[in-house]
């Protein structure tokens, strides 16, 4: 190949994704030139816009946390309106029936009466979590890591982290609480038990809703930042490769029949860990090994469209569902319910629809979507009848896989991301972003992206 000309971007972003949109608008914002080279025929990553029922609706990611600033603001840079929570009252479906979640830290709860007026526990399981009020104080030593299912097991007992912290924590990582790593995952839970027990605590308020989103759908966002006429980029352009050079790098970019080698003093590497450590082999060893170890898991959301009046009566915004209740889907969102304008767009529609949807899929458990999407569907609307009473088919209904969609914070997840950020600090110029590093949530994905552009765009450049 011949030597590639000197490039026209001061950065190059690989990945088009939250993070590596999120990562251009930052450079574009410093008034330095960026390309992004995204594999897919598409941008956005798990944000994503689908039809269903004549409305288009978010078939990924539908909320962003409300308590920190980033997904605020970069919704407001974009000028897209944002709309809190309308209904945010969660069910769990424990012991055949629908219960109100009890308050608590991700399942952890901090209210017996309410613990045992919900009557998610049995009798046993409620005595052996109320004595959680008769312990001390709980730390880790700085160096130590523990699951959050070890660490609940033992101050409240097993049934807790099956019935509670379990649900909850498949919702956001589709993982398991005995896997998963405390420091990573609920770190507030461990500041909370190094002063006491937790039944009983009194946790503070914030102000306003927890959770918002988009008008129109989180999936507007990355639309929105990928229009932006400071920001270039390219489409189905696979990163194959990545080398160091005296100016900086060069990525092999294509085909491998017709690669093209793109040049760039600076490199933001904004993809899952997989590809990431492919491209970093060369370039930071220790990087790529450490990479290697972060395990993905795969899921679907399955979105139903039902004509209004064919829904039975439905509370609340949804419920979720421990695995030790056996079913195939676990969660549900009542999706005209949580979000004004879903019911406004549904009942707008030239046939009128209420939108609801359900998730199926957790961590090592591949073979519960290896179904056509057909039978994934039956599969969720058995649980959603068997749940609510729903005997109403459908008018439409769409299937939205997400292959290694979720990375899983399993124990010792923050040496080994402090690893891999020693190891790619040791090469100027480079600095990777997104999900796989510091939260899975949309604001933390943002952070992840501006902390990457501040490192390759030094005050001395």
């Amino acid at each position: 190949m011949s030597t590639p000309p000197s490039s026209p971007y001061d950065v190059v972003v690989v990945g088009a994704g939250l993070a590596g949109l999120a990562a251009a608008r930052e450079i574009a914002d410093a008034g330095r030139s960026v390309l992004v080279l995204e594999s897919s025929p598409r941008v956005g990553g798990k944000l994503h816009l689908a039809e269903v029922g004549a409305v288009t609706v978010d078939v990924g990611a539908e909320a962003m946390l409300a308590r920190r600033p980033e997904g605020l603001a970069l919704a407001a840079a974009a000028e897209l309106p944002v709309e809190d929570v309308a209904l945010a009252s969660s069910a769990v479906w424990s012991r055949g029936a629908l219960r109100p979640l009890p308050r608590g830290v991700m399942g952890a709860p901090v209210d017996l009466e309410q613990l045992r007026a919900s009557g998610v526990l049995s009798e046993t399981g409620l005595a052996r979590a109320a004595a959680e009020g008769d312990l001390g104080t709980w730390q880790l030593d700085p160096e130590e890591d523990r699951s959050v299912g070890e660490l609940v097991d033992q101050r409240f007992g097993p049934e807790v982290t099956d019935r509670l912290v379990e649900p909850l924590l498949g919702g956001v990582y589709a993982g398991h609480a005995r896997e998963l790593s405390v420091r990573a995952c609920t770190p507030q839970l461990l500041d909370l038990l190094a002063t006491g027990p937790l039944l009983g605590r009194a946790l503070p308020s914030a102000p306003g809703p927890v959770f918002a989103g988009i008008v129109g759908g989180m999936g507007r966002l990355p639309v929105a930042i990928a229009a932006d006429e400071r920001v270039e980029v390219r489409t189905e352009a696979t990163v194959r490769a990545l080398r160091r050079t005296p100016e900086g790098f060069v990525l092999t970019v294509g085909p491998t029949r017709a690669p093209e080698q793109v040049s760039a003093a600076r490199v933001v590497l904004a993809t899952p860990a997989s590809p990431t450590a492919r491209l970093l082999s060369d370039v930071a060893p220790g990087a790529s090994t450490a990479l290697q170890e972060i395990e993905y898991a795969s899921m679907a959301v399955v979105t139903f469209a039902f004509r209004v009046g064919d829904l039975p009566d439905l509370s609340g915004s949804g419920f979720l569902v421990p695995p030790v209740e056996g079913r195939r889907i676990k969660a549900a969102t009542f999706s005209f319910a949580k979000w004004d304008w879903v019911r406004r767009a549904g009942e707008s529609a030239d046939q009128p629809v209420r939108l609801l949807r359900a998730s199926i899929g957790r961590h090592r458990e591949e073979r519960v979507l290896q179904v056509a999407d057909d039978d994934l569907a039956a599969a969720a609307l058995a649980d959603l009848g068997e749940a609510t009473g729903l005997t109403s088919r459908p008018v439409d209904t769409h299937v939205q896989r997400w292959g290694g969609g979720l990375p899983q914070y399993a124990v010792g997840h923050r040496d080994r991301v402090a690893r891999i950020r020693a190891a790619v600090a040791e090469v100027p110029g480079l600095a990777v972003c997104g999900a796989a590093y510091d939260g899975v949530g949309i604001p933390a994905v943002i952070a992840s992206a501006q902390a990457a552009v501040a490192r390759v765009l030094t005050p001395d450049d």
